[in-house]
């Protein structure tokens, strides 16, 4: 095995480039002109590493970021887009089963409805969080994607800009969802997913969620408020029961009226049990293909809302509460873990799996199940390390 260079240089990344990158593309049925042609210009970006050590919908405390993705400017633009292209959304609606809104919350949190879609060239951006980004190994398959988009659709790598992460378009697709969901919606032989015209982009976008089980006709969940004694174990969006179970337990809608039937949802708390509640449905699930992050899923729900007519959020946030960390939440699964309650991954990403952990964690140690990652549970758990 060829050693990796350890200085993060434009030459050291050259050399991976040539002696371990491109190996490892050619045994992928990659050809090697391909390859080397769209290298040919390719440089180490160390802000995109930067970068994504301070994505917002996984730095921020999810108030602020809920305020940055909400804003009145971007409602108000979303429903003036909404009408331009109500022909274009409508005709979406009807061959996707994706409802306008949604869609509209995507384009106006993704690019501000087209206005933003990057300008970084994305074979650089894509090789250097393979070679030096947090989750290499996919940033490689997504720089394969790109080869094959040039081998196999004869897309060329100069003309591919696009966000710091290898997002291209109004939709911000990652390259192997432009090779597996775009379509050529207005029929005109060429799927453009990033020129000016959206058709094409939003109809895939479209797609991609069709494709990830999108139901036509549920909402991606409300705001609820919880019973005084609610058991907190049973929150967690790895958990699901039917409306009428959480009726039967004393949910109610965020005005006190009965929560809506739209089939099983799970009780997802954003910031444990002394923040805003809210019941999420399948397709907060399916918004979380397109974004692996539950502050974006919420975000996008919240926006879609906001877009139709919907007013803000009733109560308050815990506003004075310490936000924690990527190292914070590294260090909570490894000491979850060494605990014995497995996070079964350590990556500073706050996902079902580490909830869970910590929901068993706080049952273990009498305190309120919720879930919730902050700086006592981190405590919590030193002092436990400590003995």
């Amino acid at each position: 095995m060829i050693p990796l260079p350890e200085v993060l240089d434009q030459d050291a990344f050259l050399v991976w480039v040539r002696q371990v990158l491109r190996p490892r593309i050619l045994e992928r049925n990659i050809h090697p002109h391909v390859f080397d042609a769209a290298m040919s210009e390719v440089s180490f970006r160390p802000d995109i590493i930067e970068r994504q050590n301070n994505q917002k919908e996984f730095s921020l405390p999810v108030w602020e970021y809920l305020d940055i993705v909400t804003t009145e400017d971007r409602v108000r633009k979303g429903r003036q887009e909404m009408r331009r292209h109500r022909a274009l959304l409508n005709r979406i609606e009807q061959d996707f089963g994706v409802e306008p809104a949604i869609i509209a919350a995507i384009w106006g949190l993704e690019t501000g409805y087209g206005v933003n879609r990057g300008n970084i060239p994305i074979v650089s951006a894509l090789a250097t969080l393979a070679w030096r980004g947090r989750r290499a190994a996919y940033f490689e398959y997504e720089l394969v994607a790109v080869f094959r988009l040039v081998q196999s659709r004869g897309c060329a790598p100069s003309s591919m800009i696009g966000s710091w992460a290898g997002a291209v378009g109004h939709g911000q697709f990652m390259p192997s969802s432009v090779l597996n969901f775009a379509v050529d919606f207005d029929r005109d032989g060429v799927h453009n997913i990033c020129g000016d015209d959206p058709t094409d982009a939003l109809a895939s976008v479209a797609n991609y969620l069709r494709k990830h089980d999108w139901k036509t006709g549920q909402p991606w969940g409300f705001q609820v408020r919880l019973p005084d004694g609610f058991n907190y174990a049973l929150s967690g969006t790895d958990q699901t029961r039917s409306s009428a179970d959480w009726a039967a337990m004393g949910v109610v809608s965020a005005d006190g009226g009965p929560v809506p039937d739209y089939g099983a949802g799970s009780i997802f708390l954003p910031v444990g049990a002394r923040g805003l509640a809210f019941l999420v449905l399948r397709n907060f699930h399916v918004i979380t293909r397109y974004n692996k992050s539950e502050a974006y899923a919420l975000g996008i729900g919240l926006l879609s809302d906001r877009i139709l007519g919907d007013r803000p959020l009733r109560g308050e946030w815990p506003t004075n509460e310490c936000a924690i960390t990527r190292g914070d939440v590294i260090e909570i699964q490894f000491l979850l873990s060494q605990a014995g309650f497995d996070t079964l991954g350590v990556d500073g990403l706050p996902g079902p799996n580490t909830v869970r952990a910590v929901r068993d964690f706080q049952k273990a140690q009498g305190l309120v199940p919720d879930g919730h990652l902050d700086r006592e549970i981190l405590a919590a758990l030193r002092a436990l390390a400590r003995g």
